[in-house]
């Protein structure tokens, strides 16, 4: 990569949240909504993956995920590299509409 260059990272966010009660079920979705309006493209329910062009843009994101987050569950997340995020497999299933691109080929949503 040569100087100047971005690196296109992903970050993916994990979460379960308890919907037991009207409250969880609205900061779940609210959650959820926030992803969604935040970039995020949903993998599987309580997996959310979005592009970012490098480091900074990684850490600008899990902040606003940080101020987004419920009041109870369990969130995580996990950045890698474009390259990394080529090689997933998927073992059953189709990919969704906002995963299905040419090899070697970004899509920026």
């Amino acid at each position: 990569m040569k100087t100047g260059d971005v690196r296109i990272l992903w970050l993916f966010v994990f979460f379960d949240l308890p919907v037991g009660t009207r409250k969880e079920r609205r900061d779940a979705s609210r959650f959820r909504h926030f992803l969604k309006d935040d970039g995020y493209m949903m993998l599987q329910f309580s997996v959310y993956a979005r592009v970012c062009r490098g480091e900074e843009a990684v850490d600008k994101h899990l902040v606003r995920v940080t101020r987004n987050l419920p009041a109870q569950g369990s969130v995580r997340a996990l950045q890698v590299t474009d390259r990394q995020y080529g090689r997933m497999k998927l073992l059953l299933g189709e990919a969704g509409k906002n995963e299905r691109v040419a090899p070697r080929q970004l899509v920026l949503l």
